[in-house]
């Protein structure tokens, strides 16, 4: 007798390509920065702007998506922010002002792919998976590296032959071709088909719905996380974690590896190669997560990391020796492994509230990005070498280790409740509270 797959693993697939998309979207616009200068002429600074207002909606987008998809489902959500983001792409080739590049790769697409952003992770897996969490996590995650590795190696030489408004009508057209396959596939929650969850027991209570507007979710989730000692020790990491690879290693390892006489090219493709490992290392988290404590990982991710980063100045070179390759190796693998331990502690502390509050987490992860990139390039300036940032990284992310490790076994969920606003009644021209 054949077994029927469940509807979860479809989802799953439908959420990675949205994944996959997101990641190459958001990614974009670091192939379009000299043609957009050599054509407009506008500082690189100016351009960059767009990309710093991509990154940080992208982080605060989160936790409001989040919260959007409780109350009015991920196939709405996740279908606006795919529009969004085809907008923002597309309208980018009429554009003949600078301010019109931040609307639209900043802010219109900064929201399209913050909306699809690791808090819509949490919420696939928590809602159509019991078992297999971890390694559906992974995956997901994985599908990040997968669509910078997909899209900017395609996109890059569209540009070189076409031109960079080739490449944005690709995005657009791309992010639009993703639409009909959510509205087709994608589902909100198991009793939408009349099925439990994957691996759940048949009589496991169905989620209570959501109540009070977005905003007042995700806001309620902070004002409840943001009284735990849990939630600050795994911000506190998170920020680490996002300063040591988006921030320092994604923004500077290029300039600092040129800067040794290595050439750029060398570089990225060294840089290319680390998100090739960060996929498998990632699944690899998400499997472990489903078989050990979260909190052992991530101690063990954040202390390997910090080593790491202690040792790589002493690494470059004007060419790739061994070392270097190793560290490529060991680093990747290590890159966002420490998602899937994350959203599985978020969801034991927080409950059902954990992807909104997960989203916050993931906030912190931007912001300690954006800190250690800006930081990375004023160490640079001031000292003409990179090695103390380096150093400091390293330095930070074993403190991540200690962080992780603090955290406790067990405890009360922390419920994040809304409450309704006080109905008024008139009188006269005044408003007063309605009498019980």
């Amino acid at each position: 007798m054949t077994r029927r797959l469940h509807p979860a693993w479809l989802v799953a697939v439908v959420a990675f390509v949205a994944l996959v998309g997101a990641a190459g979207f958001r990614a974009t616009p670091s192939v379009m920065l000299h043609p957009l200068h050599e054509e407009f002429r506008w500082p690189l600074a100016t351009i960059s702007a767009a990309v710093s207002v991509n990154l940080i909606l992208y982080g605060l987008t989160a936790p409001f998506a989040a919260a959007l998809m409780e109350k009015f489902g991920m196939r709405r959500v996740v279908t606006g922010a795919l529009v969004l983001v085809a907008a923002g792409s597309g309208l980018t080739v009429f554009m003949n002002a600078s301010w019109q590049l931040i609307l639209c790769w900043g802010v219109l697409v900064g929201l399209g792919t913050g909306s699809m952003a690791l808090a819509f992770v949490a919420t696939v897996t928590g809602r159509w998976f019991v078992k297999r969490r971890g390694l559906v996590t992974g995956v997901l995650t994985a599908g990040g590296a997968a669509g910078q590795l997909v899209f900017l190696p395609l996109l890059a030489t569209v540009v070189e032959s076409n031109g960079w408004r080739t490449a944005a009508l690709i995005v657009a057209a791309a992010a639009l071709a993703v639409v009909p396959l959510v509205l087709w596939r994608l589902r909100d929650r198991p009793a939408d088909l009349g099925v439990t969850a994957y691996g759940a027991a048949g009589d496991d209570p169905p989620p209570a719905p959501a109540t009070g507007g977005a905003a007042a979710r995700a806001v309620g989730a902070l004002r409840a996380a943001a009284r735990t000692r849990a939630f600050w020790l795994l911000a506190g990491g998170f920020a680490i974690c996002g300063a040591t690879t988006n921030g320092l290693v994604g923004t500077h390892f290029i300039p600092a590896a040129h800067d040794h006489g290595m050439t750029e090219t060398t570089a990225a493709s060294l840089l290319a190669l680390v998100g090739l490992f960060d996929i498998a290392g990632t699944i690899a988290s998400g499997w472990l997560t489903d078989r050990m404590d979260p909190r052992v990982l991530l101690g063990a991710y954040y202390a390997l990391r910090g080593g790491s980063l202690l040792v790589l100045p002493t690494l470059f070179a004007d060419s790739v020796g061994p070392s270097m390759l190793v560290f490529v190796i060991f680093y990747g693998l290590d890159w966002v492994a420490t998602v899937p331990p994350t959203v599985a502690l978020c969801r034991e502390y927080f409950g059902a509230s954990g992807p909104v509050v997960f989203g916050w987490v993931f906030a912190s992860h931007q912001a300690g990005a954006a800190v250690a990139a800006t930081g990375a390039g004023l160490v640079r300036d001031q000292l003409g070498t990179y090695a103390l940032a380096w150093y400091v990284a390293g330095g930070l992310a074993i403190g991540a280790a200690v962080l992780s490790l603090m955290l406790r076994r067990g405890g009360t969920v922390v419920p994040v409740v809304i409450e309704p606003p006080t109905p008024k009644v008139a009188v006269g021209w005044r408003l007063r509270p309605a009498e019980d």
